[in-house]
């Protein structure tokens, strides 16, 4: 089973999100001044932040399909389930920007990452399964200490503290995008090598 329509979904939901997020940004009624948006700031940063994940998945999710040649049903669920998760960004950045950070929903915000990055895993994990461990993609992704290890931790330090401080977890939300801020290019390399030249 190929892969076009699979990206073409994933792409669609993607757009979907990003699209649905925009759409609750309200606009400042009968006031030109910038000091309308003052109110809104805390919904303008949960939708930067949120936008950067989304297009830090995008961009990820992009690469590890160009490394995939075949689809199979074990991969079209585990997608399924990362698109669950990251459908639920829309609505957990809707609710920790309009109530400014309050601890419960920068927790749950959290959450939601942390599901959305154990499901890219198992996505990772599927498309192994079905090219082989010799595969480019296990060759690329290695060990893979920031995806596997690195930013769960940090989700899982920075979901307890949103109850102490929300601006530290958000921080910590914030670390965690820009350390993925600059694509995965361990694929293209993998893609890229020789045979001779790979391990």
């Amino acid at each position: 089973m190929g892969k076009a329509r699979l990206e073409a979904f994933s792409d669609g939901v993607l757009a979907i999100i990003i699209t649905i997020m925009v759409l609750e940004l309200k606009v400042p009624a009968h006031a030109s001044e910038l000091s309308a948006l003052r109110p809104l700031l805390p919904v303008l940063l949960s939708y930067v932040l949120s936008f950067l994940y989304v297009g830090i998945y995008w961009n990820n999710h992009h690469h590890l399909l160009h490394a995939t040649q075949f689809v199979s049903a074990g991969i079209l669920w585990a997608n399924l389930h990362l698109l669950f998760w990251l459908s639920l960004i829309p609505f957990v950045t809707g609710w920790m920007g309009e109530n400014d950070f309050a601890p419960v929903p920068t927790a749950l915000y959290g959450v939601v990452l942390l599901m959305a990055a154990g499901a890219y895993w198992l996505l990772q994990r599927a498309i192994i399964r079905r090219h082989g461990e010799g595969s480019a993609l296990a060759r690329a992704l290695g060990r893979d200490v920031k995806g596997r290890i690195l930013s769960p931790a940090l989700y899982f330090v920075a979901i307890p503290c949103a109850f102490v401080s929300q601006w530290i977890a958000g921080g910590i939300y914030l670390l965690v995008a820009l350390m993925w801020l600059v694509p995965d290019r361990r694929i293209e390399r993998a893609l890229a090598a020789p045979e001779e030249g790979r391990e």
